[in-house]
């Protein structure tokens, strides 16, 4: 018989059984999951976010020094900064849920995913593709975003 930890159960509920694969490598990447409360598990999946923007702040930073478009350039260093930014909502957040205030948690993690949305969309209008790696980071955000937005909400 296989034993179920507390941190899946409360995922499995959370997501009505379907539990994004990221996100409970997030979780389970963490040490401090083993004791944590619904609170802690969401200020996990918040971190694993941050991080992620940190990655895809660094990759646009990255990419802006390397092309030779200027507009694409712009677009780059925009994302950066919006990426930068999205980094401190999610730090903020990360406050506001250890205070209970999970409407502004919420808002300020979909400010976040905003920011990110709006990165990949000012791109593909330049007609430009990002490499699978970024890609892929990009849609990892998302589900995170998504998933800790959704946990909130079961706070409420």
């Amino acid at each position: 018989m296989e034993i179920i930890s507390p941190i899946f159960l409360f995922l499995s509920i959370s997501f009505n059984y379907m539990v994004p694969k990221a996100c409970i490598q997030c979780v389970k990447s963490d040490p401090r999951s083993q004791l944590a409360n619904k609170v802690g598990i969401a200020a996990i999946i918040i971190t694993c976010i941050s991080n992620k923007a940190v990655t895809l702040e660094s990759n646009m930073t990255v990419l802006a020094s390397s092309v030779h478009d200027k507009d694409l350039k712009l677009v780059l260093q925009d994302c950066q900064k919006e990426l930068s930014d999205a980094k401190t909502n999610l730090t903020t957040a990360i406050d506001r849920l250890k205070n209970k205030d999970y409407d502004q948690t919420n808002y300020l993690v979909n400010l976040a995913l905003q920011k990110e949305f709006d990165c990949k969309k000012n791109v593909g209008d330049l007609q430009y593709t990002l490499h699978t790696t970024v890609l892929n980071d990009m849609t990892l955000y998302e589900e995170l975003s998504e998933a800790a937005m959704r946990i909130i909400d079961r706070f409420l």
